[in-house]
């Protein structure tokens, strides 16, 4: 039985081992400063002394080899720790400002709404506005799903629907430098700071839709409105307190599904851990599941109806946008 216990410990230790070489050998290639072969050569040398100690478990020098390890990864552990998202720097246009806000009265006031006329991806005028909007007319919760790469890799939108009939919709970005690029893999090492866009339809919704070709799926949510505004005002309380303090945007604990449900969380709803939540793709499943969606038709059935791409290049992302992008849409709402 104690050469079991031994047996069983070393292979957890082996496995400890492996991942921390990987993981502190990928945070120094695509975090410490430098040229390319600088960073190559910091990496390549906590993977030597990773093998070199993973080779050592099974010999008698085991100890030394352990103990040069774990100074190693506290080295970079503090290192790590140094690393603080910028507040400034040269951004790129769409995702230039933070949205902040204020609420007086049922008066929501909010700073740096975007509102960006896209032509294409290269070409668009650039608007920034201060918006308010009457939160006793607020009605309902839409979820926008957009694949952007193919149907494992989605993007999620939160819009807020008003009596009146405007739509605010909210989306948690990566805050990417000019001529910067999205890399689901370099994300998970401080590469860029998390934004918060608010944002119209049209912009945020038709630039996928219209301008970027990807399958944009819209989801009609069975939200009352007292749950509408505890999550629209919990959005408002992440985006000040992002404005006061950066965070890095992660792929798998800090990104456009995990803040969301977050921010469900806070506000006193219950969501049961599902890993359809850190594989975002999949989340109209799990509203499903969860009964949030119109429930009088099948899953399949309200994925076959979602499309609104060419509802949207018909509409032509014109002041009815919003209006014509949930034509044939079920609703919970809807008789």
């Amino acid at each position: 039985m104690q050469k079991f216990a031994r047996t069983v410990l070393l292979f957890i230790v082996l496995l400890a081992v492996v991942a921390a070489t990987t993981w502190a050998s990928l945070a120094l290639w695509y975090r410490l400063p430098g040229p390319d072969w600088m960073r190559s050569f910091g990496a390549g040398i906590f993977a030597i002394i990773g093998i070199v100690t993973t080779i050592g478990l099974f010999r008698p020098w085991r100890w030394p080899i352990a103990i040069v390890f774990a100074l190693a990864l506290l080295a970079v552990i503090g290192w790590w720790s140094t690393i603080l998202p910028p507040a400034d720097a040269d951004w790129a246009p769409d995702v230039a400002r933070q949205v902040t806000g204020r609420v007086e009265g049922d008066q929501l006031i909010l700073t740096n709404v975007r509102t960006f006329e896209w032509r294409s991806d290269t070409d668009f005028t650039p608007h920034w506005e201060t918006r308010s909007y009457d939160l006793s007319q607020l009605k309902t919760i839409d979820l926008f799903m957009s694949y952007w790469s193919g149907p494992l890799m989605a993007h999620m939108i939160v819009s807020f629907g008003f009596a009146d009939g405007q739509q605010l919709a909210w989306s948690i970005e990566v805050r990417r430098r000019q001529g910067g690029a999205f890399s689901p893999i370099a994300d998970l090492f401080k590469s860029n700071p998390l934004v918060i866009i608010a944002a119209d339809e049209r912009d945020v919704v038709g630039v996928r839709s219209n301008i970027r070709g990807e399958d944009v799926q819209l989801y009609r949510l069975n939200v009352s409105p007292a749950g509408s505004r505890n999550l629209l005002l919990a959005y408002l309380a992440d985006a000040n307190a992002l404005a006061a303090k950066p965070l890095f945007y992660n792929s798998l604990t800090t990104n456009c599904t995990t803040a969301v449900v977050a921010l469900v969380r806070a506000v006193g709803d219950s969501l049961p851990a599902d890993w359809r939540l850190l594989v975002n793709c999949y989340v109209p499943d799990y509203a499903y599941g969860q009964k949030a969606l119109d429930m009088r038709w099948t899953l399949p059935e309200l994925k076959q109806l979602s499309h609104i791409d060419e509802k949207a290049k018909a509409d032509g992302l014109s002041s009815s946008f919003s209006a014509h992008i949930r034509e044939g849409v079920p609703s919970p709402f809807t008789p």
